[in-house]
């Protein structure tokens, strides 16, 4: 499928659909700064967002999923080591986002860092580190919309507690009768290790670090972006009871990768050598991408 460039990058930053979760969920945990203060772009709009959500919602079908696993869990683009994949991620520049003139790697490291002051373990600091490599995807020529942006389950009716959901309309799924009903292709309760949700960085990333890290952090991965569940509990009928026992990490999660981003940028040369050792503690010298 080809797309225009307008379709592949709508957003000037592919961080920009957390500003909308921001908007959205103004309950969720305060940051340090006010959710007002957050993404104060000059004009603030939001069309940008929609567009992207259309796009989004149109183009992940079933079967877009499953052909993207078979394109990129193969794991044959690249091969490096950590921080070989962070200064990678950092040719991913985001010059439009006001909140932050921070690079990647430093986004990456604010988020681990301020878990770790909480005395949380350290598999936890390393998954609030590793959490965002999976972006990645965009420098394999992957359209923004599938590479971040609200997850969700395909194969089966979607949620209208979705971010606009009536861009689900023009998805071919909502018309197939395998895929429109309630279970779709699912059982009930089957639990989500059973589901296929729709393609992006945190399912890329899960499948990458599945064999390396505890299932709390795999969670946490896999499952960062699915709003319509974690806050909208949209799907419990998919979810088993080891689910629901494993959210309570992702709620965890949540609040250090929307609310950690402060001015003060973090020192990586003091910091490298206590992430190298965790590392060398949790993951191979180097990793496929």
């Amino acid at each position: 499928m080809n797309f225009t460039q307008a379709e592949i990058a709508p957003l000037a930053s592919i961080e920009e659909w957390e500003d909308d979760i921001l908007v959205r969920y103004p309950e969720a945990e305060k940051p340090a700064k006010s959710k007002e203060e957050y993404r104060n772009y000059d004009d603030p709009k939001r069309e940008t967002v929609k567009e992207f959500y259309r796009l989004n919602h149109t183009y992940q079908t079933y079967d877009f999923v499953k052909q993207k696993q078979a394109e990129f869990l193969k794991f044959d683009k690249k091969e490096m080591p950590i921080w070989d994949a962070c200064n990678f991620l950092n040719t991913l520049v985001d010059d439009s986002d006001p909140d932050t003139d921070l690079d990647q790697l430093q986004h990456l490291l604010q988020t681990s860092e301020a878990i770790r002051a909480d005395g949380h373990p350290d598999w936890f600091v390393l998954t609030g580190f590793l959490h965002d490599l999976g972006k990645v995807l965009c420098l394999f020529g992957e359209p923004q919309w599938a590479v971040v942006g609200d997850t969700f389950p395909v194969g089966c009716q979607h949620s209208d507690k979705i971010v606009y959901p009536e861009f689900f309309e023009a998805n071919p799924d909502s018309k197939d009768e395998r895929y429109n009903t309630k279970y779709g292709v699912y059982e009930p309760n089957c639990g989500l290790r059973n589901v296929d949700m729709s393609w992006g960085h945190d399912e890329y990333l899960y499948q990458i670090m599945k064999d390396y890290l505890p299932e709390p952090a795999l969670y946490m991965i896999r499952y960062h972006s699915f709003y319509s569940q974690h806050r909208e509990h949209a799907y419990d009928h998919l979810m088993d009871a080891h689910d629901h026992e494993m959210f309570e990490w992702v709620n965890k999660f949540n609040p250090y990768d929307l609310y950690s981003k402060v001015p003060t940028p973090p020192n990586v040369k003091e910091l490298k050598p206590y992430y190298e050792e965790l590392f060398a503690k949790y993951l191979p010298a180097t990793l496929k991408f």
